[in-house]
């Protein structure tokens, strides 16, 4: 791959719009715009949680699979027709998820973010997901988008929850339960 960014700073952005993949240029305020925005938050505190020292191979080779998965998405975002993410990708998740689940007692009570520092970056970058699904929802209220993506985010906020569960268990730690 040749140099994709010759220069960091364009100044085409200063007008308010920003440019799609296919040299389209539309307002950053677009709801696609704040979708991708989104998905690359969630990419970033992935990439945050991967820091951490304790975080297992297994959990480690699946968030990073996933960063390039985020990736895709968002190039589904910002290139009208490009598709990638599949049912495929959607069950990849969900076997992981299940993987991780399996080792885990049963849920009676609310867990609260945190447990190790770890499992509590893992549930901040559930909640940017949840908002990055939610602002991919309101995108395709408005552009036709590959309803496997919307599936992907979905799950992928499910996955990113049992596996802060997973992580703040470790080394026999306990996760925060609410406490009515």
């Amino acid at each position: 791959m040749g140099n994709r960014l010759n220069k960091i700073y364009t100044r085409t952005g200063d007008d308010g719009s920003t440019g799609l993949a296919n040299g389209e240029r539309i307002a950053k305020a677009d709801s696609r715009v704040a979708a991708f925005g989104d998905i690359d938050e969630t990419n970033s505190a992935l990439g945050l949680l991967l820091t951490e020292p304790d975080v297992p191979p297994a959990i480690r080779a699946s968030l990073a699979r996933i960063q390039h998965e985020l990736f895709e998405i968002g190039a589904e975002l910002s290139l009208p027709g490009y598709r990638h993410i599949t049912a495929a990708h959607v069950s990849s998740l969900e076997h992981d998820l299940d993987e991780l689940n399996a080792a885990l007692p049963p849920l009676k009570e609310f867990v609260l973010p945190g447990g190790t520092r770890a499992a509590a970056i893992c549930h901040l970058a559930r909640t940017i997901c949840r908002r990055a699904e939610r602002s991919a929802w309101t995108a395709g209220a408005l552009t036709a988008l590959n309803p496997d993506l919307l599936r992907y985010l979905n799950r992928l906020s499910d996955l990113l929850f049992v596996m802060a569960r997973s992580l703040a268990r470790q080394n026999g730690g306990q996760e925060t339960l609410w406490q009515r």
